[in-house]
């Protein structure tokens, strides 16, 4: 008669210990993008590692893969959905065949500064953006900035009609081929490594960077003239998989979520310091003149940028243009 009840006891400790176990198994999260560990994005990827590991122990483990060494421009979206992968931050012009709204932030001449594009993502119509995805099961996180964008050409580019007849190398977008079809420029599709190459071939005659990137790859060696136009932000979002991110235990997420607000403040802060010192190099070096716009100049561009806003408001979003243009202070 004590046989059963032993066998139950045996079974019962069996169960225990193998839910203990699986409960002792680890969250994995592959965090993959396409740049160097040595960039603010890489640096804010191995980031949110070392705090994960410092914060949760052994109930999340965090896998970073930089360079692509895991999944490319063309397929690490479609890994994502997959559950292939968990965590990326593609650049928001990747996010056009899922959410048009997120083009607010390719309109030229939109916001007056990165100050104003920073007021813009803390209001709630930005914050909405972040979930614009979800019927693609796309979860936004956090938004990463990486720099506004300045004009670099073969000739000053002080008004609109200077670039009349240039063409520009840019990322796949409507918005930016409008941009600059507006103001009588041709454009190409070039992936970023190969610009300069682009440049020095002719290929292209101009092309719209942040400091950081005119910098890294030596733009101002091919292009004599950089405009200090800060007319775009070159942004990238932070993204898992929304069935993922909402399978993790309640309180877990929340901890992550801290961990991500912390390092997208890292991130964004790097990549201010970054270009910053990227334009004082550039300027340092002298290969290329750096051109300020006076208000007069401003004002002239922006006017010739309002038909692209026009263009795009339905696909954006009446309300979103408006809020974000209610961010710029004068």
């Amino acid at each position: 008669m004590f046989k059963p009840v032993i066998y139950i006891a045996l079974t019962a400790l069996m169960l225990v210990c193998t839910n203990s176990a699986v409960a002792a198994e680890p969250i994995v999260i592959k965090f993959s993008h396409v740049v160097a560990d040595d960039t603010p994005k890489g640096r804010g990827a191995l980031l949110f590692k070392q705090l994960v590991e410092e914060r949760l122990g052994d109930k999340v483990k965090v896998e970073v893969y930089p360079n692509s060494t895991l999944f490319g421009d063309d397929d690490e979206l479609q890994a994502l959905r997959d559950g292939k992968v968990q965590l990326l931050a593609p650049s928001l012009s990747k996010f056009d065949a899922y959410t048009k709204q997120l083009q607010v932030y390719d309109l030229p001449f939109l916001f007056d500064d990165l100050e104003a594009v920073k007021r813009f993502q803390k209001r709630e119509k930005s914050r909405e953006l972040l979930r614009s995805m979800a019927a693609y099961d796309i979860y936004g996180l956090a938004y990463w900035n990486n720099g506004m964008k300045q004009l670099s050409a073969n000739r000053a580019l002080k008004l609109p009609a200077d670039a009349k007849g240039l063409a520009f190398r840019i990322q796949p977008s409507p918005v930016l081929e409008t941009q600059f079809a507006q103001i009588g420029a041709t454009t190409s599709k070039i992936a970023f490594s190969e610009t300069l190459a682009a440049l020095q071939k002719g290929t292209v005659q101009g092309a719209e960077n942040p400091w950081s990137n005119l910098a890294s790859q030596k733009l101002d060696s091919v292009q004599p003239f950089i405009t200090e136009t800060n007319h775009g932000s070159l942004n990238y979002m932070l993204i898992s998989n929304s069935k993922f991110w909402v399978s993790i235990p309640y309180q877990v997420r929340t901890q992550l979520e801290a961990i991500i607000e912390e390092v997208s403040f890292k991130v964004n802060q790097d990549a201010e310091e970054l270009n910053r010192k990227s334009r004082e190099q550039i300027a340092a070096a002298g290969r290329a003149q750096i051109l300020s716009l006076t208000p007069e100049q401003r004002d002239a561009w922006r006017e010739a940028m309002r038909p692209v806003w026009q263009r795009f408001e339905a696909e954006i979003g009446a309300d979103v243009l408006r809020a974000a243009q209610t961010v710029n202070r004068r």
